[in-house]
């Protein structure tokens, strides 16, 4: 497994050991690529009005690719900070997560399937604090 991981932004200081930790929790010994960008608001903003034609900041936003490269999460680390302060770096857990379900094929749009991916999403997060598979600060 190949995980390559960009960090631009400054919002939350993330361990680059702690990511993979958790991407490999979650994709298993699956044989692909992987691509993790930590953006600012201002980037995740431009992102989903360019693709989603809104403007608003988001948490993640995720790209398939296929064949061997599963594709790429942009996410929003500041997104996190804003909605869970005390516990941001669960929150930014949480948005990889989600995205990497989305590479996998999960879905939310229609109601059915946002509740399978919730309690995949939930399923994955207790494993990843269970093994401290969690994203950590840098050292």
């Amino acid at each position: 497994m190949k995980i390559s991981i960009f960090n631009r932004q400054k919002d939350l200081s993330i361990s680059r050991s702690s990511v993979k930790k958790l991407v490999e929790l979650v994709l298993e010994d699956r044989e692909t690529e992987v691509v993790i960008h930590f953006v600012g608001k201002k980037k995740i903003s431009q992102l989903h009005d360019q693709f989603f034609d809104d403007p608003s900041p988001t948490d993640c936003i995720t790209f398939p690719m296929g064949g061997d490269i599963l594709g790429e999460i942009f996410v929003c680390p500041q997104v996190a900070k804003e909605y869970d302060p005390r516990h941001p770096y669960r929150e930014t857990s949480l948005y990889v997560i989600h995205g990497l379900l989305h590479l996998l094929g999960y879905d939310d749009i229609q109601r059915s399937d946002r509740i399978k991916m919730q309690r995949a999403q939930n399923r994955l997060l207790k494993k990843a604090k269970a093994k401290r598979c969690l994203l950590q600060r840098s050292s």
